[in-house]
């Protein structure tokens, strides 16, 4: 700067960093000069200790008013960047630290897989956007201004009685509207669910084996230790159950993920029974649960006793995972606590995103929906179920007809899994072995995967499953 010999650090003169802030347009020269000055600071080209020249002189040089850089002088010093002594000018401060160069961010997580049969994706491309658009539209411009201010934590009375009405009708559950709880999906549920045990003094949840891979590190946030618990072929295995000595456990039990099995009727009475014995509670996630093929879905069990079972499910399979919104059925002696930590986390889901969901609900365009995904989705399953009984004979498909996945048990010769699995990822074809969902890894001989396929076409799933046999076949 003319007047005082500063320059920058790069030997230049330190205002010519100022000048392009000089000559933004007049209303927003102001802000310009002062964002300059700030970055200045920060970037260390305006060194700590550096005095800066008087207010006139530096408005001279940049041809702008004396009162634009004595309030960009003042507003910086108030935020720390420079300091003003009575008498003796401006300086920069000591506060500002520049910041370490950023590092290269994440690269998009993409496979690069020709085909992908990872599970737990429905078809995005499914998503009703004209019934969502127009119900978007509509409750906007009915939505009164109070509206908009915070929600109840527990959700939009008019979304809490749909979801009661909705999941009475459709999964069988007993649905006070007052015990149910807006949340941004399972995950969020069972955070809920897991400060709360932990509130309660309990320090381990019991958790299906194998099993979701999502829900043990949400409870390990929560201070909760996971127990690993068995399965039968009825479901959860009652006698490991017993002997845990947990009072809290999560399970899967219309279709038990990933499995495939739906729990038994004696199985669910054993575990409702098992459940007063230790004053415990259940925590039903209803993965799936709409999409059954052969016969209506079994219904959920907190309708068998909604004081032991807490239930919760969401719109991430049967929607989009991105809208990020789901319920929590709690037992009433509950509700308080559950209700208050949902509170202090977020304050409730976002009201006009409640009000879509309800109205969408309330004109059945939901129903619409699912029944248009039941459809695609059966389809895809049986392409899938023919394509490997044509490709890999003697493959055994278990679970029940239902869900967006299948577990596929390929013959001895086609293992080692570990073989196969490294000769389909060099074929393209992204597939995930039922021993990812394993808490205690057992040795099996054969290929056991877990194929993922209401995100794909059934001319997608075809091809999948040739490259598949293709990559399997070579030496």
């Amino acid at each position: 700067m003319t007047s005082s010999g500063t320059t920058s650090g790069d030997g230049g003169p330190a205002w010519e960093l100022l000048l392009p802030a000089a000559g933004a347009p007049a209303r927003r020269r102001g802000r310009a000069l002062q964002a300059a000055l700030r970055d200045a600071v920060r970037s260390g080209r305006l060194a700590a200790g550096t005095r800066l020249p008087s207010s006139r002189a530096l408005a001279t040089d940049l041809g702008v008013s004396r009162g634009l850089v004595t309030e960009a002088y003042e507003q910086l010093t108030a935020e720390g960047y420079l300091r003003s002594d009575r008498g003796s000018g401006t300086w920069v401060g000591e506060a500002a630290r520049a910041g370490l160069p950023s590092a290269p961010g994440p690269a998009p997580r993409t496979s690069g897989a020709r085909v992908s049969f990872r599970p737990g994706r429905p078809d995005l491309a499914l998503f009703p956007r004209s019934a969502w658009i127009a119900a978007y539209r509509t409750v906007l411009g009915d939505m009164p201004h109070r509206a908009l201010g915070y929600p109840d934590p527990r959700g939009l009375p008019a979304l809490r009685t749909a979801l009661a009405a909705l999941l009475t009708r459709r999964r069988g559950v007993v649905a006070d509207p007052d015990c149910l709880v807006v949340c941004s999906g399972v995950t969020q549920a069972t955070t809920l669910l897991g400060l709360v045990a932990h509130g309660h003094g309990e320090r381990s949840i019991g958790v299906e084996d194998p099993g979701s891979p999502v829900h043990g590190p949400v409870f390990m946030a929560s201070g909760l230790r996971m127990t690993a618990l068995p399965l039968d072929d009825e479901g959860l295995a009652m006698e490991p159950l017993r002997r845990s000595g947990v009072t809290t456990v999560m399970v899967t039990p219309a279709h038990q993920f990933p499995t495939g099995i739906a729990y038994s009727a004696r199985r669910r009475v054993e575990l409702l029974d098992w459940a007063r014995s230790v004053d415990g509670l259940v925590v039903e996630d209803d993965y799936d649960g709409d999409f059954r093929y052969d016969r209506a879905p079994v219904g959920a069990l907190q309708g068998l006793d909604p004081d032991r079972v807490a239930y919760t499910g969401s719109l991430s399979k049967s929607l989009a995972p991105g809208l990020r919104m789901g319920w929590l059925l709690v037992p009433p002696r509950l509700l308080d606590e559950v209700a208050e930590r949902k509170r202090t986390i977020d304050l409730g889901e976002p009201s006009l995103d409640q009000s879509v969901l309800a109205r969408f609900v309330e004109r059945g365009d939901y129903d619409r929906h699912l029944r248009r995904c039941q459809r695609a989705y059966r389809e895809r399953r049986d392409a899938l179920v023919d394509a490997l009984a044509e490709h890999f004979p003697g493959t055994e498909v278990s679970g029940i007809s239902a869900g967006l996945h299948v577990i596929a048990r390929l013959p001895e010769r086609y293992g080692p899994e570990d073989r196969f699995l490294a000769r389909a990822a060099h074929a393209g074809v992204s597939v995930r072995p039922l021993a990812a969902h394993e808490m205690t890894p057992v040795h099996h001989p054969c290929v056991r995967l877990v194929l993922g396929y209401a995100h794909l076409t059934p001319t997608e799933i075809t091809r999948g499953v040739a490259l598949l046999a293709q990559a399997a076949a070579e030496d």
